[in-house]
């Protein structure tokens, strides 16, 4: 399945960054009231960077999250993801932007629990119209990057709360996606695992991938190496570690 090509006027020249936000704010109206989940939010992310956002419940993280997915678009300002203007598409441009170009993991895994590891894989390639063999030799490479190759055939209620992760991470990267952008992905997961799946992350952005990682816990965000903090809707502040 072929996907249209972005329109000329969706472009944009973004100076070597992977990602650019310019002024983004997100509005919601209430009745008569108007809610201002993000206020004029600008940075830029460059390719293979590992960035973390953080910031207290209710500060605009979540919704700077599905404006970097393309699940929403700003109220005002610009998004652009590798050279596209993503805030002037419509609902079947991002639908593609988001198949092609980002892997989701999240807290809950969202996992087909009576699908095997390899189809659970498999699912972005089929939606992409990709053939059967091919997708299946797609699929069991991602599985392999996460060293699940030894659980493909297993279902999910057959692996454990961490290996749940890493089919749901392999499933992310299986279209090899511009972002891989995980949202709480330790939430459900004991100290031990969550530190396991870190570890896969540093280990996947080693190899080149870039990492968004949206969470409330400091030390997940250590692991990173520039936090981003959001409060209010606002950037607070925006730093790197030192390494």
């Amino acid at each position: 399945m072929s996907v249209a090509p972005v329109p000329p006027s969706t472009t944009a020249q973004t100076d070597g960054a992977l990602i650019r936000a310019e002024d983004l704010w997100r509005t919601y109206v209430m009745g008569a009231e108007e809610i201002h989940a993000l206020r004029g939010v600008s940075f830029t992310i460059a390719p293979n960077e590992y960035v973390a956002v953080m910031g207290p419940s209710g500060s605009g993280k979540s919704t700077l999250m599905n404006l970097i997915g393309c699940l929403d678009t700003p109220s005002r300002g610009r998004y652009v993801l590798r050279g596209k203007v993503v805030s002037e598409m419509n609902d079947d441009e991002l639908a593609a932007i988001r198949n092609r170009e980002i892997g989701f993991v999240f807290q809950t895994f969202n996992l087909l629990p009576r699908a095997t590891a390899l189809h659970n894989v498999e699912l972005p390639l089929v939606y992409a119209g990709i053939p059967k063999e091919e997708r299946l030799a797609q699929a069991r490479r991602a599985l392999e990057m996460v060293d699940l190759a030894d659980r493909m055939s297993h279902k999910p209620n057959e692996l454990s709360g961490g290996q749940r992760q890493r089919v749901a991470v392999a499933r992310a990267l299986v279209m090899g996606p511009a972002i891989l952008l995980a949202d709480e992905p330790t939430g459900n997961l004991d100290t031990v695992t969550g530190e396991e799946i870190m570890g896969l992350f540093e280990r996947l952005h080693a190899g080149g991938n870039t990492i968004i990682l949206v969470t409330h816990e400091k030390d997940i965000a250590d692991h990173a190496h520039r936090t981003i903090h959001i409060r209010d809707g606002k950037i607070e502040s925006d730093e790197e570690r030192r390494r």
